[in-house]
């Protein structure tokens, strides 16, 4: 259990790694590289960042960001050295996420922003072990990078909505209310309606309610035949509360009673049943 909340091993998208605060000193770092992503803001003074061949004179409220290996060296000022703070990230949703940013490999500057970042940095340096503190940190970081987002957002172009995979994924994440209705995955998906069932046929080869009730389906056959759960249970579960026009719909699309999946299953029945079933 532990090992997954060690830096670099969670499964999270993006992780926070460290951070921290460079008081006004002399210190300078490179030429190098490293292996994560790292923000720095300036709090005041001055300083300077080198990479890819190019100068980059930095004063108080701007930001820059150190790519994974990528050579780098960045010093202070000698007569106004900066102060400023930093915190490290990765993790596979990292270079996405600084994408939508105005940062890129070849200018890793901001100017300063409408109003400080400096106390969004802070909140993730007393992040301990556990795995409360691990996540409060995680919290911040992207929080920390929705402002970056917010005030520097990047020029790429939007990428053209899939509105089929919008209304699956609706879907498949409200299937167990009985309340859904083609109307709500319309709505939800914000798209004509007219053009999302045509659209929706000719992916899936169903209809948006036809789809409703195979999902349902779907996730009932794996509750009969793992979960233990009486029949009534797993109807709920799936978005039936009358057990009984459960027991008929499923019958319905796989020739058996819920009850009678259920203990084929038991008896460990042959491999591919289920599929068998749903034909």
């Amino acid at each position: 259990m532990d090992s997954l909340w060690r830096d670099g091993s969670r499964a999270s998208q993006i992780y926070f790694i460290s951070g921290g605060h460079k008081p006004v000193n002399l210190h300078q770092w490179g030429p190098g590289v490293r292996d994560v992503y790292a923000l720095h803001y300036i709090i005041r003074g001055q300083g300077t960042l080198e990479t890819g061949g190019q100068h980059f004179r930095l004063g108080a409220g701007e930001s820059f960001i150190i790519f994974p290996q990528k050579e780098i060296y960045y010093y202070p000022d000698p007569v106004d050295p900066w102060e400023y703070v930093w915190m490290e990230f990765n993790g596979r949703d990292a270079g996405r996420v600084v994408e939508l940013t105005q940062l890129t490999v070849q200018h890793p500057v901001l100017p300063a922003a409408p109003e400080t970042l400096e106390p969004w940095f802070h909140l993730a340096w007393n992040a301990g072990a556990s795995p409360s503190e691990v996540l409060r940190a995680d919290a911040r970081l992207q929080l920390l990078l929705s402002y970056y987002m917010e005030y520097y957002p990047g020029d790429q172009q939007e990428e053209p909505k899939d509105y089929v995979w919008l209304a699956r994924k609706y879907i498949e994440q409200n299937y167990w209310k009985p309340s859904l209705t083609v109307t709500e995955i319309v709505q939800a998906v914000n798209l004509e309606r007219s053009y999302l069932f045509r659209k929706f046929k000719e992916a899936t080869g169903e209809s948006v309610s036809a789809y409703i009730a195979s999902c349902r389906i779907r996730r009932a056959c794996e509750l009969l035949k793992t979960s233990g759960l009486p029949v009534q249970s797993v109807a709920y579960s799936v978005g039936y509360h009358d057990p009984l026009y459960f027991s008929r719909v499923f019958k319905k699309a796989t020739s058996h009673t819920p009850s009678a999946y259920m203990m084929l299953h038991q008896k460990q029945a042959e491999p591919g049943m289920e599929e068998q079933a749903l034909r």
